[in-house]
């Protein structure tokens, strides 16, 4: 081949990805314009108030979720009756990545897009959902809770990586008291006690804060190649493990079972877990209900129902299932996530 018809072959050949880019760039900005538009057959949303206080409006219970249904409230936090999730929604205007309130206390992870590179905040809100303070977060956000009287707020985010599904990522885990506004920026500072003994470790992580009052929590601690079930005192700054394979815990209302994910053997990696509930006092465990693999830190509806999140046509769904093993798993809302009941 001559000089000539390399330089043609290789001009051709960069035509091509040429025009690949460009095409692919076509195909996200229409895919995102599109995202813009409501989808037909979707659930209805209009602009409203949104409030976190228990008793308001018409005094039923709530849910308030970040609202995934394509059009101009997608991405905010909405509201629906608890008791019909599928009915018209409530969008506020605040969007949110990750989201949780408990009694009138919240708590909006946030992406901040600039012109250099997008950047993530904590944003604690109050009843009305005015903002109270603000914190830069080190990573992409992934899970968010608050304590029961409202008064202490967790947040974990990917340091690096974006999957608890391999190993190969860092996470940081903070705990924030809204009453003296003390920040605990990592969880990696506390002492740790495992199988009995004090322990130390350059590669310890943290996530999935669940909380059982204002000092007493349940976490995930992964070191060694292990994750583990860990309860935390967050006056002492310490945390011991009680159990290992556990993932995301979530504390029931009453105290006394904790959800979570669990890795089964033979599963794929890439979905390796299964839901299980954990008897505190006696440390059994049962299989929830649902068969397919849970990324998600699950929300208790209420004693005995259990609401989480799967990939959905537009983005995400929200599924429920019984907590006693019993029954079996069913939509509960179409483009929603990351639930919290209020009231």
């Amino acid at each position: 081949m001559t000089t000539r018809n390399r330089l043609l072959v290789l001009l051709a050949a960069l035509a091509v990805l040429a025009t690949v880019a460009a095409a692919s760039v076509l195909h996200a900005a229409d895919r995102a314009a599109r995202k813009d538009q409501t989808q037909a057959g979707g659930p209805a949303v209009s602009a409203g108030t949104v409030s976190l206080a228990a008793g308001t409006g018409t005094g039923t219970r709530r849910m308030v979720f970040r609202n995934m249904a394509w059009g101009p409230h997608r991405d905010e936090l909405a509201t629906v009756p608890a008791d019909n999730p599928t009915g018209p929604r409530t969008a506020s205007g605040l969007k949110c990545l990750r989201f949780y309130a408990a009694a009138g206390t919240g708590i909006c992870l946030q992406s901040v897009s600039s012109a250099l590179q997008d950047h993530y905040r904590a944003v604690v809100l109050d009843s009305r959902l005015r903002e109270l303070h603000r914190y830069s977060l080190a990573g992409i956000p992934t899970r968010a809770r608050v304590s029961p009287s409202g008064r202490m707020v967790s947040w974990t985010v990917f340091v690096s990586g974006d999957s608890y599904a391999g190993t190969n990522f860092s996470t940081r885990t903070s705990v924030l008291d809204t009453r003296t506004w003390r920040l605990q920026s990592s969880l990696e500072s506390y002492r740790i006690t495992k199988d009995g003994r004090s322990y130390r470790a350059a590669d310890t992580n943290f996530w999935g804060v669940t909380f059982a009052d204002d000092t007493r929590f349940y976490a995930t601690l992964a070191t060694g190649g292990k994750t583990y079930l860990v309860r935390g005192d967050a006056a002492a700054q310490t945390v011991r493990t009680l159990r290992t394979n556990v993932e995301c815990p979530s504390l029931s209302p009453d105290g006394t079972r904790i959800v979570f994910k669990k890795r089964v053997k033979g599963l794929s990696p890439d979905a390796p877990w299964r839901l299980f509930a954990l008897d505190l006092r006696t440390m059994r465990e049962t299989p929830v209900a649902e068969h397919r693999s849970v990324d998600d830190q699950v929300v208790w509806a209420d004693n005995h129902t259990l609401v989480y999140a799967l990939a959905g046509d537009y983005g995400a769904d929200l599924w429920t299932v019984p907590a006693d093993g019993k029954g079996a798993a069913r939509r509960l809302m179409t483009a929603a996530l990351a639930p919290a009941y209020i009231g």
